[in-house]
């Protein structure tokens, strides 16, 4: 059974109808940048496509990599990566938290390498990280527009929602992730960098979860990182493309490097963006990812910050918990 198959046949949730039709984006939208990891030029294009086919990477025809849980690689560091035979795409969880968020049920994602230096370059991809946040990519939806998705038969569809029944929790060290269910979608983050006083313990907790709270609130919120960690993730092959025109950094005993902030808590927002980019794998035939239920996440960074604690992507713990008929919560906590 696959992973989104088990989560399926689970009695903990249950699909109901979530009130408005599947939808797509209305014309085609083309956007570059670098890579984070890689430091390579790429572009992403993004196409309408038909009820009940869900979001998908496709590469030149030759491969199409759905945006689903089952396709999740363990053990990629610092950024979800989706892959399929030869072909994998990293760095996809702010570009698909922002599609989740906007409603973007059903879509032709492509990326193109703009710089082929070998034979890899053919199969290995990158979504580029612009300004570390969505705001370039809630942008760009909203300029295009959306429209309700037909099939084949023209025949629209409702979109179908994931509900909690019970509640799930998980707990490491300490940290944790727990889920309630609740009649609407809200989600809580709480991150404790103790030993970087910049950081600190932020909470921060949104809901209702639309498109205009999520572009007000959570859109404009950018990737961080500490900078005393900065070296050793380079020897890692990490963050090649990595700017303070992309990131926001932190240095432990000097606090931020590149002011300011879009937020006071832009660091726990950008946890919750990265959360609804990771959740939204569990979509399927064009329906919702992100459960109906109140999702609550904590977690304590200790030094060296995210090699103790960030070692994998959000979306990795997930798979663990799914196998097991339950939400898949389980991997915020790597």
């Amino acid at each position: 059974m696959t992973l989104s198959g088990a989560l399926k046949s689970s009695s903990i949730i249950s699909w109901k109808s979530s009130g408005r039709l599947q939808q797509t984006i209305r014309r085609c939208v083309e956007v570059s940048g670098k890579g984070l990891h890689s430091g390579k030029e790429s572009t992403v294009k993004l196409w309408p496509e038909m009820a009940q086919q869900g979001r998908y990477f496709d590469f030149h025809s030759k491969c199409s990599i759905p945006a689903s849980i089952d396709f999740a690689q363990q053990n990629s560091p610092l950024c979800t990566t989706l892959s399929a035979d030869r072909f994998k795409v990293r760095t996809v969880e702010h570009l698909l938290s922002a599609l989740e968020a906007t409603r973007i049920d059903n879509c032709k994602i492509q990326v193109f390498n703009n710089d082929i230096d070998s034979k890899e370059d053919y199969c290995d991809f990158e979504v580029p990280i612009l300004d570390g946040s969505a705001q370039q990519w809630v942008e760009a939806i909203e300029k295009a527009g959306l429209v309700v998705a037909v099939d084949e038969s023209g025949n629209s569809c409702e979109t179908m929602a994931p509900y909690l029944n019970e509640p799930v929790y998980v707990c490491k060290n300490d940290s944790f992730v727990a889920a309630i269910p609740s009649p609407n979608v809200r989600l809580t983050y709480g991150i404790d960098f103790s030993k970087a006083c910049a950081i600190g313990c932020q909470w921060f907790s949104l809901a209702p979860l639309d498109d205009s709270s999520y572009a007000k609130q959570i859109a404009s919120s950018r990737t961080f990182c500490i900078y005393e960690e900065v070296e050793q993730m380079h020897s890692m092959g990490l963050i090649k493309g990595g700017t303070l025109e992309n990131a926001i950094v932190c240095s432990a005993s000097k606090g931020w490097l590149n002011p300011p902030l879009r937020f006071p808590d832009e660091p726990c927002r950008h946890k919750i963006l990265d959360l609804i980019g990771d959740l939204s794998l569990f979509a399927r035939l064009g329906n919702q990812g992100l459960p109906v239920a109140h999702v609550i996440a904590y977690k304590v960074f200790s030094i060296p910050f995210y090699f103790s604690s960030l070692s994998c992507s959000d979306s990795q713990v997930f798979m663990d918990i799914a196998v097991m008929n339950c939400y898949p919560l389980i991997h915020l906590l790597c």
